[in-house]
């Protein structure tokens, strides 16, 4: 036992931070202490329509593995217009919406949601919403598509409306 703590000891001095820089023992225990005794998130609120609307838009612009500025952008243009917010309020709304993402297990779970509580029309405007994340980056990712295509079908939505909702987003690109 005290071969293997003489041993972990030595790696953990010479072990490098995220930064490169060497850590020493007395300085990992202080991040060891200072993450222990960190303040605990906020708990998430219980994911409303909007909310997951917003995750859904988060997930598909996380799905290619770059989450662009223009996607950031452009989801908080879109919740802002979608729920009568201002930039800032938007942009808290985005922030909670990627908190969800992260916990959420499937991206089904917000497509139901959606489906069990808006109307048809609603649907259709948010999948418009989800194409025009999924075109703002200028690049229409496989990765993209498919989680939207995942989040179309669990919102009830067919093919026919998903290439009517496609031309609605690309004629709104230009704004």
């Amino acid at each position: 036992m005290n071969r293997v703590f003489t041993v972990w000891c030595a790696r953990a001095v010479s072990a490098l931070d995220k930064a490169g820089r060497t850590i020493t023992l007395g300085g990992m225990l202080t991040r060891i202490l200072q993450a222990l005794s960190a303040p605990k998130p906020a708990p998430l609120p219980e994911p409303d329509e909007r909310l997951a609307l917003g995750a859904l838009m988060v997930r598909i612009a996380k799905s290619d593995r770059a989450y662009a500025l223009a996607e950031i952008k452009r989801i908080d243009r879109l919740l802002a217009a979608l729920n009568g917010l201002g930039p800032v309020e938007a942009a808290r709304m985005r922030a909670t919406c990627e908190r969800l993402e992260r916990a959420a297990p499937d991206t089904d779970r917000f497509g139901h949601m959606i489906r069990d509580r808006v109307r048809a029309e609603a649907r259709h405007a948010a999948l418009v919403a989800l194409w025009e994340v999924v075109l703002s980056d200028g690049d229409c990712a496989p990765e993209e598509v498919a989680v939207l295509d995942r989040a179309r079908v669990a919102m009830g939505l067919n093919d026919t409306d998903s290439a009517a909702a496609r031309a609605r987003a690309e004629t709104a690109r230009g704004d």
